[in-house]
């Protein structure tokens, strides 16, 4: 097979989400697949990080950068003189103009912008909701990745379940698992400023991950008085009050690659729970520091109105991290018997969800070894394998 991948997404510093996805894929697909020929569009030169050239796999340089869908990729389409079997878009997008014959494979991450579209900025709604509509319409077959996500696609829009195929995304195992080394450990919490004990979320800052509530929550937990607990860490000997836990959280707001959005409110959310002093905004963190920071916090909490997967959830089972996760969405399915789940809209459950989880050592344990079984459910070359799959089953239909 030719195949074309549109490698905008993955052609990004500061990966999350879609971004994370569409490069791990490439790197997956060019490691397992020496058959078919592949190549990668970008709107320029391949980060050093994504798989080098050989002969099946290289990149092409498409121009202009600012209409990509609507110029670059149809141009270079009619203008190619070998058409690929396969255009594969890794961003809910496929071109509206593509040469009779060539099959086009879309993946769907979640319809969140249709559920909640008082949450996105109007441009980006606007975005979502006409491409996302023409894709699903147009392409040959959809690849989404929970099963939440192809039950919302199929109610949403009608479609046949047949042309829906899930892919869970993985995690880097080598990076993602408990950490031992104190040295390293002590080396990357004096990094961040950050003491014992806390507690973490990972996510891009936009009001769809339910922040305010969380924050709220950990503030009850806080300033409960009168509590002594004993906390879940083996370096943590003596009994401490719950005035001593912290809550780190790790996202974007702006920077390179993808950003968060409406994320003020969320900002001046600790101050005015007068909580200032307790919640520290980490922003973006390298993927090796964010195994480390996980590994040693007491919990991660993942409280999201809807998520289409949640990769960090999986990441910090890895690590052997407790998750309280959102008990709606795809969140469910990824955590399966390892996650704490919560009302997302229930500021006590998700205050009690902290409070029992970090106080709990029994408990805490049993999440911690749940979760590190669960995450070997996911990883990135199974995803890729049923990519593969996809694109044979509609070369041959």
């Amino acid at each position: 097979m030719k195949i074309w991948i549109d490698g905008y997404e993955a052609n990004v510093l500061q990966r999350l989400g879609s971004s994370q996805v569409a490069f791990e894929l490439l790197k997956s697909l060019e490691k397992i697949d020496s058959r078919n020929d592949y190549v990668i569009l970008l709107p320029a030169p391949p980060l050093g990080d994504l798989p080098k050239e050989r002969a099946g796999w290289r990149y092409k340089i498409l121009r202009p950068r600012k209409l990509w869908t609507r110029i670059a990729l149809p141009l270079a389409l009619y203008s190619t003189s070998q058409k690929p079997d396969i255009f594969f878009s890794p961003t809910h997008y496929i071109p509206r103009f593509t040469p009779i014959g060539i099959k086009r494979v879309v993946i769907i991450f979640d319809l969140s912008f249709l559920r909640f579209p008082e949450m996105f900025e109007s441009r980006d709604l606007w975005q979502l909701k006409n491409w996302s509509k023409f894709s699903v319409d147009n392409a040959q077959h959809i690849i989404t990745i929970s099963n939440a996500s192809k039950k919302d696609i199929i109610g949403q829009y009608g479609v046949n379940k047949d042309s829906i195929t899930v892919a869970y995304p993985g995690i880097d195992k080598d990076i993602f698992h408990p950490i031992k080394n104190k040295m390293t450990i002590q080396k990357t919490l004096k990094k961040y400023e950050i003491k014992y004990p806390y507690i973490i979320f990972i996510g891009t800052l936009q009001p769809r991950k339910n922040l305010q509530r969380l924050m709220e929550a950990f503030s009850r937990v806080i300033h409960l008085e009168g509590e002594n607990v004993r906390w879940n860490k083996a370096h943590l000997r003596g009994e401490l009050s719950t005035d001593d836990l912290k809550l780190i959280i790790v996202g974007k707001t702006t920077g390179k690659g993808k950003q968060g959005w409406m994320y003020k409110d969320i900002l001046q959310t600790p101050k005015n729970l007068g909580i200032e002093g307790k919640v520290k905004f980490l922003g973006f963190v390298p993927t090796e520091d964010l195994a480390i920071l996980l590994s040693e916090a007491l919990a991660f909490v993942q409280p999201s109105l809807w998520e289409g997967f949640g990769i960090p959830v999986v990441e910090a089972m890895a690590t052997g991290t407790p998750v309280i996760v959102s008990n709606i969405s795809s969140l469910p399915e990824v955590a399966g018997k390892a996650g704490f789940l919560v009302d997302p809209y229930s500021v006590d459950q998700i205050e009690q969800a902290i409070r029992t989880v970090v106080t709990d050592k029994k408990l805490s344990q049993k999440y911690s070894k749940a979760g590190i079984a669960q995450a070997k459910k996911f990883s990135w070359d199974k995803m890729a394998i049923t990519v593969l799959r996809v694109f044979e089953k509609v070369v041959s239909s």
